[in-house]
């Protein structure tokens, strides 16, 4: 719908209230601004459905017309509700992508954070130049594994031992 057709469905209010949800102006408006322009559109919207409906049930015949007004087709009040619910699609647009916004600019500024806390901690500090103790030779554990035998064998093992020690010293040389 072109803006000449929703201008002409709508009150001079709420002209100016719809012409805040249209390009240039939308994005000069804060997010309290946003969350207000929501609101008032969302009510604007429910107030024209609910008449939008009412009219529908008088054109059935389902309820008596309300008030003195100059009968109006149900038509009028359909679009006009079709209006404010195309500006608050437009304001909801925008308060997601100003959501997104906030979104990226947190998850940059955490990875910058956790960036700098990985490099500080691959940075060891510089001894300093003055006399101060250090750590000295500490003691390393070993690598080897640990042969562990039963004290029943300890005594066949050294016999063992004692056997192959002889046949090798029996040997031509």
């Amino acid at each position: 719908m072109s803006l000449k057709q929703e201008y002409a469905l709508l009150t001079p209010d709420e002209i100016a209230l719809l012409r805040t949800t249209h390009h240039p102006e939308l994005y000069n408006l804060d997010r309290k601004d946003l969350v207000a322009l929501q609101v008032r559109l969302r009510d604007l919207r429910y107030k024209a459905k609910t008449i939008a409906r009412r009219k529908q049930r008088e054109a059935r015949g389902k309820s008596e017309p309300r008030g003195k007004a100059f009968p109006v087709s149900a038509d009028q009040p359909q679009k006009r509700k079709q209006v404010f619910a195309a500006g608050l699609k437009r304001v909801n647009n925008e308060l997601s992508r100003l959501a997104k916004l906030d979104a990226k600019a947190r998850h940059v500024e955490a990875a910058q954070k956790a960036l700098a806390q990985l490099r500080s901690s691959r940075f060891e500090a510089a001894a300093p130049a003055s006399r101060t103790e250090g750590k000295g030779m500490q003691p390393q554990k070993s690598v080897r594994r640990r042969r562990v035998l039963r004290r029943s064998k300890v005594g066949s093992v050294l016999k063992q031992n004692k056997i192959s020690q002889a046949i090798r010293d029996a040997r031509p040389q």
